[in-house]
């Protein structure tokens, strides 16, 4: 069995990942009990054990939680495997309940995160406490509301945080129960540096047989963890039954994936120095090649003004597009990457030239 991280060494960059696991829902003791017997026969222990107390459900009638007394069950989880226990708040008073019961660490779900009054209220209702929080990404893709669910716990001062990556709702691609979109975690990762991010490869894929697979994605992306969930009977679980493993289950995957070691955990060998310094010398020449290329977009801006053309000429537009996308999936480079790429220098090419149309308008001046 891997070593995975504790939550004690949150926000310290130690390595190894952490683990954290259990049901869907809270259903009864011995449901939480039989899990933790199983985990124990199968020497699969996580760094923490999740279990939804309060369960925000799309149309009511569902099944929406055992409510505060599912806490009262976690001394369950203590005594047979003394680790953390995390659960999902929804609101203040989820919030507050949850410290009075000796959680030790809460999540904001992804429904929560969209809200910024829930949010906060949420925040202000730790406020003055040390309890790490995790926040799932919102529903949709929107990252400011991520970073600024985050930024609302930090404010209040509470400072061990992370974030969980479950993917994000999209109705036309019908692989995923929600969309894992990596490159938000990734530009998380990049514009918080040094914040974990757990990815929950369950509400991803929403089936079991899928979380094997998205779990080795999100370690070679570099993510911090994961958040699997597991159930006893997954099949007989009150909510979510398609995505839920067993412990024996989670015991495969767990020994099945090929956790990443960072780069940044060991000295880079000098291999790797030379290949990042021919990077950055490639990166160099692309900067002077695309300042030589403004420069060039600007002659152009200057013709148009001077012949008052059109800043958008579609058919030069659509052959570029074309002849580009072309030349550059001959040299292995993906249609997806050359389309987003040749997108954004044009957009900076338009702002460049109607920058000098609006300059060179006395009435917009």
């Amino acid at each position: 069995m891997k070593e995975h991280k504790q939550i004690k060494d949150w926000g310290l960059g130690l390595t190894g990942p952490t683990i954290i696991a259990g049901p869907c829902s809270a259903e009864t003791p011995e449901q939480i009990e039989q899990i933790c017997i199983e985990m124990k026969e199968n020497n699969v222990i996580p760094s923490m054990f999740r279990a939804g107390i309060w369960k925000p459900r799309t149309r009511p009638g569902s099944f929406e939680g055992i409510g505060e007394e599912g806490l009262k069950w976690m001394e369950i989880v203590r005594h047979h495997l003394n680790i953390p226990i995390t659960v999902e708040v929804g609101n203040a008073a989820h919030a507050e309940i949850a410290l009075r019961n000796n959680v030790d660490v809460v999540w904001v779900g992804a429904r929560t995160t969209v809200n910024p009054f829930a949010v906060q209220e949420i925040a202000d209702a730790l406020k003055g406490t040390d309890i790490p929080v995790m926040v799932k990404n919102p529903m949709n893709p929107d990252l400011d509301l991520w970073i600024g669910a985050l930024e609302r716990f930090h404010a209040v001062g509470l400072t061990k945080l992370a974030a969980i990556h479950r993917g994000f709702s999209d109705s036309y691609d019908k692989r995923f129960r929600n969309k894992p979109n990596w490159s938000m975690p990734m530009h998380l990762k990049r514009v918080w540096t040094g914040m974990e991010v757990i990815n929950d490869p369950s509400h991803i894929v929403g089936k079991r047989d899928g979380i094997l697979e998205i779990s080795q994605k999100a370690m070679n992306f570099g993510l911090d963890g994961l958040m699997i969930e597991t159930h006893h009977d997954p099949d007989k679980a009150w909510s979510d039954a398609k995505q839920q493993v067993t412990p024996a289950r989670l015991k495969e995957i767990l020994d099945a994936i090929d956790f990443k070691k960072p780069i940044e955990s060991e000295q880079p060998s000098e291999r790797l120095n030379d290949l990042r310094r021919a990077v950055d010398h490639m990166d160099d020449q692309l900067l002077d090649i695309l300042q030589e290329r403004f420069a060039v977009i600007d002659q152009i801006g200057a013709h148009k003004r001077e012949h008052h053309l059109s800043v958008f000429q579609s058919d030069r537009w659509k052959d570029v597009m074309e002849s580009r996308t072309q030349k550059g999936t001959s040299k292995n480079l993906s249609e997806k990457f050359m389309k987003e790429l040749l997108y954004c220098i044009h957009e900076e090419s338009v702002k460049r030239q109607e920058k000098q149309l609006r300059e060179a308008d006395p009435v917009k001046k």
